[in-house]
């Protein structure tokens, strides 16, 4: 800034902060380094006019830099650039017409800028350099330190030499604008294939955190260098804050911001008014302010700080009726464009879709709650029962919500006998449960205070099944276990189910023999009893086939993998330990899983 008299300032030049001027003089890619077409320029006016200094001057809102220079003294020479108040070229952007001075120690306008004393400049001619909207970015100048006057044939060498070089510099603009426009494309087709590509990476899972780191992961870096996604509790407060950041060295920072961020948003949050609103706020120039101004956690400012912070914008993640159950902040670091009204709409959109992921793994988690609950209480709780350890296990299957089929019993007679029972009704809906509720009381109603032979039993359940049109089809396998001597006598049927496998007490095992046809037939057929002896220590397991079976492999293979895992975990396991490694083990199960496990004590 230079004074126009003692004691008084000049005032600022609106010119040299115009927004566009400033946006088209960065796209020239040029700073405060020597480039050599516009050094080439500056050494032409030297030489053609017989000046000691000629500059290709460019003026942006604090400074004047030339990428085009020569006769310089130091240490501008080295420098490159010179503040505001050693500028004549700014002078030239403000009236956007050449300025010839003679002598500049006459002229008010720059009679007191400081590059008279500290570079020699007495003589001075500028001319405009422009874009291709004609907004001046500097000026061409021929500089003497002394008294000059210029000559109609000199000013017009300097003005066209001016042509030539506002030229380069719009072919540097029009360069950088086809890269910029080609980046642009680019990112618009990436963002395209993101977003068509986003329901099915959302729809891939059921499972919330899932879903949501996906999503962070699909926008960063392509839409931002690090994003937020909070999801809010039915109360609308902040319940979980999760977050992706481009810089993996940034982990820990983002992971201690999004802990904090939980519960450290303030009155003035951009993200509590988001969800507060449902209306999306964007910021394209941003920085700390923003983040102090929001939070309640004076360490977010040090954090954001670290992971950087120049632009954000923040959108709703909106559900069913356009209730607001979350919001995905976007935050862009310095040296990256801010976010634009573009950005906004990708945005948006991803919110809505994010929306209708997170709503659908909400209501699965849900649906898979009631299921599961409702299945459990159709499960009984074991007896106690002297001599005789007992352990169960029913685990639904990972990928669905409905109420399975698979079930076991195990009940007290009169008498002290132990009735046991595991069973797999067709099918994986209320009906099927429905159908193994009834199945489950049938076995109960005719086993119970009846000494008949196993075999007897399961014949009369397929009469019961079949005159109370019973609509199922089903596998089961019934035991009555006894007390025999130091042991147990086990004596079963088996219909259409897994055998049992027995476990010896010295690690042996085998599978237990003898399966016959399914309940529930049309003709029932003739039913046959198996029995075995378990000595102290030895173990029965019964199962359904979801510990077994699998898509990609033969349900002999299944057995084999887990005679092969019994076998390997040894006799001295303790029975509810064994059942939770046989679940574990059985980690790509696709089906119910229901054990039943009896070892004689």
């Amino acid at each position: 800034m230079s004074e126009d008299g003692p004691g008084r300032t000049a005032a600022p030049i609106p010119a040299l902060t115009d927004p566009d001027r400033l946006r088209s003089l960065d796209e020239t890619r040029l700073d405060s380094v020597p480039d050599e077409a516009f050094d080439r320029f500056a050494r032409l006016v030297g030489d053609l006019l017989d000046v000691p200094v000629a500059l290709v001057s460019l003026v942006d809102a604090e400074r004047q830099f030339f990428p085009g220079a020569t006769g310089l003294p130091e240490p501008w020479a080295a420098r490159r650039e010179t503040p505001l108040s050693h500028s004549f070229c700014q002078h030239v952007v403000d009236i956007e017409v050449p300025m010839v001075l003679p002598d500049a120690r006459l002229y008010p306008r720059v009679r007191l800028n400081l590059a008279i004393e500290d570079l020699g400049v007495v003589a001075y001619a500028g001319m405009p350099l422009t874009d291709l909207d004609g907004r001046v970015l500097g000026s061409l100048c021929a500089i003497d330190s002394k008294p000059r006057a210029w000559t109609k044939e000199q000013l017009r060498t300097l003005g066209d030499l001016a042509a030539a070089c506002s030229s380069e510099l719009r072919l540097r603009i029009a360069v950088r604008s086809a890269d910029e426009a080609r980046r642009r494309a680019e990112e618009a087709h990436d963002r395209l294939a993101m977003l068509a590509g986003m329901s099915e990476m959302l729809g891939g899972t059921l499972d919330v955190s899932t879903a949501v780191d996906r999503l962070a992961h699909a926008m960063v870096p392509l839409l931002g260098d690090w994003c937020l996604i909070t999801l809010v509790d039915p109360a609308g407060r902040p319940r979980t804050v999760s977050g992706v950041h481009r810089d993996p060295e940034r982990d820990a920072d983002l992971a201690r911001f999004t802990a904090l961020l939980t519960t450290g948003l303030g009155p003035e949050s951009l993200i509590r008014s988001v969800l507060r609103s449902g209306r999306p706020v964007m910021r394209g120039v941003a920085g700390l302010d923003d983040v102090a101004r929001g939070t309640t956690r004076p360490e977010l400012v040090t954090l954001a700080d670290r992971l950087g912070i120049s632009s954000h914008l923040t959108v709703p993640i909106t559900a069913a009726g356009d209730r607001v159950i979350g919001a995905v902040t976007l935050v862009n670091r310095p040296g990256r464009r801010g976010f634009d009204a573009s950005d906004l709409r990708t945005a948006q959109d991803i919110g809505v879709r994010a929306g209708q992921a997170v709503g659908n793994s909400r209501l699965y988690g849900e649906q898979r709650h009631v299921a599961e609950v409702l299945q459990h209480s159709m499960l009984p709780a074991l007896p106690a029962v002297p001599g005789i350890e007992l352990a169960a296990r029913y685990l639904p299957a990972a990928d669905r919500v409905e109420v399975g089929g698979d079930w076991y019993d195990a009940f007290v007679q009169p008498d002290g006998e132990l009735v046991a029972a595991i069973g797999d009704v067709a099918g994986h809906d209320i009906e099927a449960a429905a159908s193994m509720g009834q199945l489950r009381n049938l076995v109960r109603g005719n086993a119970y205070g009846r000494d008949d032979p196993v075999e007897e039993l399961v014949a009369n359940l397929d009469r019961a099944i079949g005159g109370l049109r019973v609509p199922t089809v089903a596998t089961a396998v019934l035991a009555r276990v006894r007390p025999h001597g130091d042991g147990l006598r086990v004596c079963w049927c088996n219909a259409g189910h897994p055998p049992p496998l027995l476990i010896r007490a010295d690690g042996a095992v085998s599978v237990a023999e003898g399966r016959g046809p399914l309940l529930g037939l049309a003709r029932p057929p003739r039913r046959t009893g198996r029995a075995l002896t378990l000595a102290p220590g030895d173990t029965l397991l019964l199962h359904t086939d979801g510990l077994i079976e699998r898509r990609d492999q033969p349900i002999d293979e299944g057995q084999a993998e887990l005679l092969a895992h019994l076998a390997a975990a040894g006799s001295g396991v303790p029975l509810n330990l064994l059942c939770d490694r046989l679940l574990a083990a059985a980690h790509r199960r696709e089906d119910d899983v229901a054990l039943l496990a009896l070892r004689a004590g």
